[in-house]
């Protein structure tokens, strides 16, 4: 193989070094994250500060992901909580349709913030109310035609934003990250659903007390208690 004309350098064998460890020496690249690590480790030399170096990252890309997200909704004249209940029905397939309950579940919200949401995508022709065959008091959000093609335009924008976002990193580097960040957030993913299911089990184990039967042959008691009875005629 042929060698690089000129005298080697420091820096030439740390990146030879760095290239087969598969890490970018530190030497060659520096961002902001580098600089508040370093200054922390002086200020505080008690701490171990190292979980900043991957959690300031994710933190700084968030902010990037979401200017990019709100960036490709609004060019299809989207917010995000609107392309994310449109796009928790799109991704059923047809016939697009999920029960209120069900939307409140992959959204994430209250039940009064997602009916006022379904009532703001359906004044938009985004979504309608049908009865549910299966449940005679029940009701099915669908996606229509106009949302179905919004949020389809609306994803493509995004992913080619989120493309834009990971275009430093080739397609084995970018699996090698997604098997990592699956690492970290699977026990939380883990978390929450059996946090949801013990709420389930706890509301369909309560059991409201028995009303205490009057006997027939009781008499009915007296609207009020004596003393009251007497205090209210009093009163008039």
């Amino acid at each position: 193989m042929g060698q690089r004309a000129g005298p080697r350098t420091a820096a030439d064998s740390a990146a030879e070094a760095g290239s087969e460890a598969g890490i970018l020496p530190d030497s060659l690249l520096r961002d902001e994250v580098d600089d508040l690590v370093e200054a922390w480790r002086a200020q505080r030399p008690d701490l171990d500060v190292e979980p900043m170096q991957v959690l300031s990252r994710i933190s700084r890309l968030a902010r990037h992901l979401d200017i990019a997200r709100r960036g490709a909704f609004a060019d299809h004249g989207l917010e995000s909580w609107e392309f994310d209940v449109l796009s928790a029905l799109r991704r059923q397939g047809p016939p697009f349709q999920l029960t209120p309950g069900a939307l409140l579940r992959a959204t994430l919200v209250t039940s009064g913030t997602m009916t006022n949401r379904i009532d703001r995508l359906a004044a938009a022709d985004l979504v309608r109310r049908e009865p549910d065959p299966s449940d005679r008091r029940g009701v099915l959000v669908t996606l229509t035609g106009q949302g179905q093609e919004r949020v389809d335009a609306a994803l493509a924008d995004l992913l080619g934003r989120e493309r834009a976002l990971l275009a430093g990193l080739d397609a084995g580097e970018r699996r090698h990250l997604a098997d990592l960040m699956r690492i970290l957030l699977a026990p939380f993913d883990a978390a929450e659903l059996a946090a949801g299911r013990h709420v389930v089990g706890r509301r369909r184990s309560i059991k409201r007390p028995a009303r205490p039967r009057r006997s027939a042959s009781a008499p009915p008691g007296p609207p009020f208690p004596p003393e009251r009875h007497a205090g209210r005629r009093r009163a008039r």
